[in-house]
């Protein structure tokens, strides 16, 4: 039987890459759907990729929570983005982060303002000033992040970063670049089209 340190411990000094296969095959298999459906932009696809279906399986949220610490910038304080799909990203990376000594904490962003007590935007313990990244789970046009951004930098924090778990190569990229801000992602669509045919 495999005990927790040694569980810990494969997946931590195991190489970005085998990490990214895992993943692959947990997202191909459990988030990868086909059929008509309408995406967050409006646009009408013909699949869709759950993502939460894999930031909230225990073996894929872990996954994810080390490939996107090993991507992020060495000045990012905190993480964060939208509610819902970025809550268990962002709490994963944060902590990940503490349990290999590092301190990164995690944010959301509403996607209205709280109806009573301090009517925030943002949830968390970030404070003005600090260096963030945005974390995705899919990225269609970037217009879920760009809201997130607008949300951060009104409250005073600097945007430094944004990562995605998928970039479905429909324009958001591009929008990202405009921004001026670094955006990465683990897989492509096409990484994902091809491994759930396997």
């Amino acid at each position: 039987m495999i005990t927790t340190n040694q569980q810990i411990n494969t997946i931590l000094e195991s190489d970005t890459k085998t990490l990214k296969a895992r993943l692959l095959g947990i997202l191909a298999k459990q988030s990868y759907i086909e059929g008509k459906i309408i995406l967050a932009s409006g646009k009408e696809s013909n699949y869709y990729i759950d993502g939460k279906l894999t930031s909230l399986d225990a073996e894929g949220g872990t996954l994810v929570s080390v490939l996107f610490l090993r991507m992020l910038n060495e000045n990012i304080n905190a993480v964060g983005g939208i509610a819902v799909g970025a809550c268990p990203l962002a709490s994963g990376v944060s902590q990940i982060s503490f349990l290999l000594g590092k301190k990164i904490d995690a944010f959301y962003v509403r996607k209205e303002p709280k109806k009573h007590g301090t009517s925030k935007w943002i949830e968390g313990p970030v404070k003005k000033g600090l260096n963030v990244a945005i974390l995705e789970d899919v990225v269609t046009t970037g217009g879920s992040s760009l809201k997130a951004i607008e949300r951060v930098v009104e409250f005073g924090c600097n945007v430094k970063q944004v990562l995605a778990i998928v970039d479905r190569n429909e324009g958001g990229r591009e929008a990202f670049q405009k921004t001026g801000i670094k955006y990465d992602y683990l897989f492509d669509i096409k990484d994902v089209m091809e491994r759930s045919k396997k």
